[in-house]
């Protein structure tokens, strides 16, 4: 029987965020690829310990039980470059885990994204940053999950999200205002343009799918008063007043929403984002990022004038 992922939230992540491959990625780097698939055959009831993202994939899973097991909100697909063989210690570890994660692209030594509009993925998370670039210079909604020590606390339900804004939620037109004519120009152009809609950027439709998903909670709220919510949504933004309102009102305009938002005028990220906790954040500007992943599960979205490289001279 068909099944059918257009109505779903489609996330596909790499074992390289999802797990700890520190160990078996030093052995591929100072042995090569055929005492890489020895050490994953020696391994392969070894579970693998867990990456940055899983907290984060945890929880987004944890919230099919708002529907029917054979319609889930959420499908969650790895996409790797292992091979099948040595991606079954990938898929022991899922298990071993309790993850119900069954769908996996195992492409020895290529990349997977070049599949995720077939498979109607709004994000792909990977600790290969490479891939990530490549896939965002194609257009696709894709992360770079950075290095953090994180604790995976299961005793927690709430699954927190928090989304910077230009270049990530809504493209970088008014991010090149800023860069080529300063701060003052780039509040002048955000009152001049308040009214009309910026853009959607690299991560409207994985935002406009999380929404999808509150949208039941809401249901559920109201058929069982006692139900709290689990997924909260946040805009972490260096905009201030004025050039708020644009941001706000291009969310309106999109059909999209968020909980909370923090307008920072510059304010250092890292700080708020020790105070929100949230489980994932989501920022195009590495500058922003190495501030925040030292404690918060940070990716890089490398889209946008702020990832492009100067011209060289001609």
């Amino acid at each position: 029987m068909r099944y059918d992922l257009s109505d779903r939230l489609v996330v596909g992540i790499a074992s390289s965020a999802l797990f700890d491959l520190t160990e078996g990625d030093a052995v591929f780097r100072e042995e090569g690829e055929d005492a890489y698939r020895v050490h994953q055959q020696a391994h392969l009831d070894d579970v693998l310990a867990k990456g940055v993202a899983f907290p984060f994939v945890r929880r987004l899973l944890s919230l099919n039980d708002l529907a029917a097991p054979s319609d889930p909100l959420v499908e969650v697909i790895i996409l790797s470059r292992n091979d099948p063989d040595t991606g079954m210690r990938v898929m022991r570890s899922i298990e071993a885990h309790g993850l119900p994660i069954s769908r996996a692209v195992f492409r020895q030594g290529r990349p997977s994204y070049r599949f995720m509009p077939a498979l109607n993925m709004s994000l792909f998370l990977s600790a290969n940053e490479a891939d990530v670039r490549e896939a965002v210079a194609q257009g696709l909604p894709a992360g770079h999950v950075l290095d953090t020590a994180r604790v995976d606390d299961e005793a927690d339900p709430e699954l927190r999200i928090a989304f910077d804004f230009d270049g990530v939620l809504a493209g970088d037109s008014a991010e090149r205002v800023f860069q080529s004519s300063g701060l003052e120009e780039f509040r002048a152009h955000e009152v001049r343009n308040a009214a009309t809609p910026h853009d959607p950027g690299p991560l409207g439709e994985f935002l406009a799918g999380i929404n999808r998903i509150q949208r039941h909670e809401e249901e559920q709220r109201r058929k069982d008063p006692a139900y709290r919510p689990r997924l909260r949504v946040s805009l972490v933004t260096a905009r201030d007043a004025p050039a708020h309102e644009r941001a706000v009102r291009s969310l309106g305009q999109w059909g999209l929403r968020v909980n909370d938002a923090f307008f920072l005028g510059g304010v250092d990220k890292a700080a708020v984002m020790s105070a929100l906790d949230p489980h994932i954040f989501f920022d195009d500007q590495v500058s922003h990022l190495n501030g925040t992943a030292p404690a918060t599960p940070s990716v890089h979205i490398p889209f946008g004038v702020v990832n492009t490289p100067p011209a060289g001279p001609s």
